[in-house]
């Protein structure tokens, strides 16, 4: 075992006292200062061209991603392995009356001690077994973990057989354009230098799955993310002739009440079960206040995947808006007969129908009708808007379904379903060719020699619960359901790209071996020390060697 924790705990504090909120100059803050400090080593002054940072593309935002590596010489071989994770952070705005020794660990735990927090929070400030702050578990010090490997095999290229590369990204707790844009990166390292990519290892935060769960968890792959979303249109009425016409803040309720929280859309696999999709964002388009029910109204929702293909989420997703599309119906009319029973009105079926559509069904019946005239008119509509940088990428969107539902010529109330964001493809490994079996027995190996030393159960899972960048490294779908994603977006090619066929090129198996801690993105945010400063770079330690041997 390497004495590694007073190092990492140091370098831990050194990149938790820069703020990097995402989307803020400290991005770039946090880049410059450990590509620095990566300079400063005597193997990188000998070479130089061997750390450097990179600018994201397609960016509205200036940041850097940091890269360095390290070229072993035990022996002559391409075999290479990634050291992945992120230097941004979210906002410290939770912090409320603490929030200016957010990024100061000894202080806010001092300042912590003094206030009413929870009974656990209150144990492990005490305890001093924990690192408070914004970044210690998500994820500074596993940053900080993998600069300590850097420096490591910098003093010892004989002890590498293969090469090491690490990777600290920006931009993950936003829209990925840090590990995206690295794609190229790790491409033109793969074409100058020969590097044969055989693993990837990420450092994201673990927690406890339930109360009492004492395991620490490596991850063997990533859940997928999908941002479903609905643009539901109605028949505007005045408040006092309700009845006349449909709400699509209705239709909107009971579609959520349909989707939100329902186990039937968890995808299982391989004995695991994500959470089941919730609301993100639900709004209708009333900017002021008047008399008269909405136009229109938006909703998405979070949508974790296993195994589930893009395209097949949007089948599951049809039928779950028509069955809610025909309970609002059947409940209007309900309602409208009671009303006309006790106000003794004449009562006649209500005229609405269900009507569900997927983005991509409705611009092809436009453009089958109106041709280069709806394609040039929304070509200008997309440029126009990009010029708006108040919106983001999912109001982007559905501005676009918005002007696009002027084109048609049935105006009937409908539900039209599309993906506003970025798809994050789920990754697992699973053994199925042989550098995952590779990676599969470094890390039993790996936890078999660490284990004796602590405590605590290291247990492996197969999919990490959050979201992580995992994601765009590997990918499993095929082309087909990577076209569901491309065509159901309203944003892609303008506010919107991602370039799957790099990821595809690629394809890094990988793994998540990252601090442990609880709290993640609030104000309770800590890691604990023991695990995350000494288990953690041991156990990637480990890893990179029985994966580069020979």
């Amino acid at each position: 075992m390497l004495k590694t924790y007073d190092e990492v705990l140091k370098v831990t504090n050194d990149l938790v006292n820069i703020e990097s909120i995402v989307n803020t100059e400290g991005e770039i803050d946090i880049s410059t200062s450990l590509a620095k400090t990566i300079s400063t080593l005597p193997y990188f002054q000998k070479n130089p061209d061997y750390v450097f940072t990179s600018q994201t593309i397609d960016d509205e935002i200036e940041r850097y991603n940091v890269f360095a590596f390290v070229r072993g010489t035990k022996a002559n071989s391409n075999k290479t392995v990634v050291l992945m994770g992120h230097m941004d952070t979210v906002g410290i705005d939770d912090y409320n009356n603490l929030k200016e020794k957010a990024c100061f660990p000894n202080e806010l735990q001092e300042a912590l001690k003094n206030e009413k927090v929870p009974p656990l929070v209150k144990k492990h400030l005490e305890s001093n077994e924990w690192l408070f702050g914004r970044g210690t578990l998500d994820m500074k010090s596993g940053v900080a973990s993998n600069y300590y490997l850097l420096k490591y095999f910098s003093e010892h290229p004989e002890e590498l057989n293969g090469n090491l590369v690490f990777f600290a990204e920006c931009d993950e707790e936003d829209s990925s354009h840090g590990v995206l844009s690295g794609l190229n990166d790790l491409k033109r390292l793969k074409k100058e230098y020969g590097f044969e990519y055989e693993a990837l290892i990420n450092s994201d935060f673990v927690a406890p799955r339930y109360e009492g769960d004492e395991n620490r968890y490596i991850y063997k792959g990533t859940v997928g993310k999908l941002l479903p979303s609905f643009y539901i249109t109605g028949a505007e009425s005045h408040v006092g002739s309700s009845f006349e016409g449909l709400d699509p803040n209705y239709i909107a309720a009971e579609l959520t009440r349909q989707i939100a929280y329902n186990p039937e859309l968890c995808d299982k696999a391989l004995g695991e079960t994500p959470m089941p999709p919730v609301t993100l964002k639900q709004t209708d388009f009333k900017e002021t206040y008047t008399v008269q029910t909405a136009l229109a109204s938006y909703v998405y929702y979070n949508f974790f995947v296993h195994s589930w293909s893009p395209k097949e989420v949007l089948e599951k997703l049809k039928i779950q808006a028509e069955i809610a599309f025909n309970n609002v119906v059947t409940n209007l009319n309900n309602h409208y007969k009671r009303y006309c029973e006790i106000s003794e009105q004449e009562y006649t079926t209500l005229p609405w129908k269900p009507r569900v559509l997927f983005y991509e069904e409705l611009e092809q019946s436009i453009i089958s009708q109106s041709g280069e005239s709806y394609k040039e008119h929304m070509k200008k509509f997309k440029e126009d808007l990009l010029e708006n940088k108040e919106i983001d990428v999912r109001m982007f969107s559905a501005r676009v379904v918005e002007e696009t539902w002027k084109w048609a010529k049935d105006k009937s109330p409908a539900i039209i379903i599309f993906y506003s964001s970025l798809y994050s493809p789920r990754v697992e490994v699973t053994g199925k060719n042989g550098k995952e079996k590779n990676l599969l027995a470094a890390l039993d190996y790996a936890i078999e020699k660490v284990q004796p030393h602590y405590n605590k159960p290291i247990v492996q899972r197969n999919y990490f619960p959050y979201i992580c960048d995992m994601s765009c490294v590997a990918i499993n779908d095929d082309e087909v359901s990577i076209r569901s994603v491309i065509t159901n977006n309203p944003s892609w090619g303008t506010k919107h790209y991602v370039d799957y066929d790099a990821i595809r090129e690629l394809n890094i198996p990988a793994i998540n071996i990252g601090p442990y801690g609880y709290d993640a993105h609030n104000r309770y945010e800590r890691t604990e020390l023991k695990y995350t400063m000494e288990i953690m770079p041991n156990l990637t330690k480990l890893v990179i060697d029985k994966l580069l041997e020979n």
